[in-house]
């Protein structure tokens, strides 16, 4: 594995990670995280995770007192993500809000429940790829539940493509991409995306490209 670095400020850098690479290191195998350290020839902070299956913008702190002030920024929700999904499975709705207290299931998985004392929320628009006949997600979450946006997902009836685990139909990974990421750092905002790189994606439609962030 080669770490790309697609961004860097001062105090932190932003990886893209692939689809499939475990953040920590488990049953022998090297972890993502351990892996950019090693060939990156450099310590690092995690500030963040992204799950096994989620492919994208990765951000890591070179120093600890940045690590501290960007782990801050995501313990209290400042940061803004934005993430892609793909589904081959028709929604009950194409765009709105999914909303719902999260509890743990089998096997490591999670489910949504009708209630909301401390509920995992998202915002959500969605396209229709006539080429691909799959229908793609921007989905941008409000909290920072586990598995929050593979549980939304499956909520509306079309669990991300290749998601095994919540009834995804198989493919050659799981269509969850970490697209784009708000912050602030000793300078002042900053945005980072990241296009995806691992598998077959439609194209991204214009307007959110251009709306990126908002």
């Amino acid at each position: 594995m080669s770490v790309e670095v697609i961004a860097q400020g001062q105090g932190w850098l932003a990886l893209n990670k692939p689809a499939g690479a475990s953040f920590h290191s488990e049953d022998g195998s090297q972890g993502f995280f351990a892996e950019a350290e090693n060939d990156l020839k450099q310590k690092l902070w995690p500030v963040h995770r992204l799950d096994k299956v989620t492919s994208g913008v990765l951000l890591v702190a070179t120093d600890a007192e940045t690590a501290a002030h960007l782990s801050n920024q995501f313990a209290t929700r400042t940061t803004r993500k934005q993430y892609l999904a793909l589904t081959d499975q028709r929604p009950k709705k194409k765009q709105g809000w999914i909303k719902g207290d999260m509890t743990s299931a089998r096997n490591g998985s999670y489910r949504l429940l009708r209630t909301s004392d401390n509920p995992a929320i998202t915002h959500f628009v969605s396209h229709f790829d006539e080429d691909s006949a799959l229908r793609l997600f921007l989905l941008k979450p409000h909290t920072g539940k586990t598995h929050q946006l593979r549980v939304a997902m499956k909520s509306l009836g079309s669990p991300i493509l290749g998601d095994r685990r919540y009834g995804g139909t198989d493919a050659d990974r799981a269509y969850l991409h970490a697209w784009t990421l708000e912050f602030e750092d000793a300078s002042g905002p900053q945005l980072i995306t990241c296009q995806p790189s691992d598998g077959s994606w439609p194209i991204i439609p214009t307007d959110w490209c251009e709306n990126a962030g908002d």
